[in-house]
C-alpha cells in the first residue's frame, strides 16, 4: 500500500515540487512544517523560491515518517527532533573526547595554548601555560595515565573540568592584568 520514497539524487539544491516528490508531502504541508519545526529552513531566493538542501529533504523525511507513519503529534514531532539532536551532539561529543587522562591534560592545554596565542601574546601564553600545565600533571598523578576512559573518566571528570575552568579564568586574568599595564603606560 505505502510505496518507497524515491532515492535523492545528488544535487546541491532542490525546488519545493522536487522535495515534495522526494519526500511525499505536498508543497502547502512542507510550507506549513517550515513554521512547526524551527530546523527546517530553507534558503529563500527570488520571489521567496524555497531551496532545500540535502540534510534538510532527509529532515523533511524524518518529520514526515514521524508524524505519519509514528503517530507523533505536531509536538511531540518536534521535541523528539529535539532529543535526537542532542543525542546527535553527545554522541560528537563522546567522540570527540580523548581516550586517556594523558590524552586529556594535553589536548585541553594545546586548546589553552592557541587561545592564549590569540592577538600576538604568544610569549605571554607560553609563560603562563607552562606552570599550569606542571601543576595539573602533579594534580592527575594519582590516577594512571594508561587508564581507560571509561575507568577514569567517573572519578574525575567533573574535578577536573572545574580546575581547567578556574585554570582558563586565571589565564584570562593575568592576560587582561598584562595588556591593561601596557595601556596604561601607553596613556602616560
Amino acid at each position: 500500500m505505502d510505496q518507497p520514497l524515491p532515492s535523492i539524487p545528488a544535487k546541491r539544491y532542490f525546488t519545493i515540487g522536487e522535495v515534495s516528490d522526494l519526500c511525499g508531502v505536498k508543497p502547502h504541508v512542507l510550507r506549513y512544517w517550515e513554521q512547526e519545526f524551527t530546523q527546517l529552513r530553507p534558503m529563500k531566493r527570488r520571489g521567496n523560491r524555497r531551496y532545500y538542501q540535502h540534510h534538510e529533504v532527509l529532515m523533511i523525511r524524518r518529520i514526515r515518517d514521524l508524524l505519519y507513519d509514528q503517530g507523533f503529534t505536531i509536538s511531540g514531532a518536534r521535541n523528539k527532533l529535539q532529543e535526537i539532536a542532542q543525542g546527535d551532539r553527545d554522541r560528537r561529543r563522546a567522540i570527540d573526547l580523548p581516550e586517556t587522562l594523558a590524552d586529556f591534560d594535553e589536548v585541553q592545554f594545546q586548546d589553552e595554548a592557541e587561545e592564549a596565542e590569540e592577538g600576538g601574546r604568544v610569549l605571554q601564553a607560553a609563560a603562563l601555560v607552562e606552570p599550569l600545565r606542571a601543576q595539573a600533571q602533579v594534580q592527575v598523578q594519582g590516577l594512571s595515565p594508561d587508564m581507560s576512559a571509561d575507568e577514569a573518566w567517573p572519578r574525575r571528570l567533573q574535578q577536573v573540568r572545574r580546575e581547567l575552568a578556574e585554570i582558563r579564568d586565571l589565564l584570562s586574568a593575568a592576560l587582561d592584568r598584562n595588556e591593561g599595564s601596557r595601556d596604561s603606560r601607553a596613556i602616560i
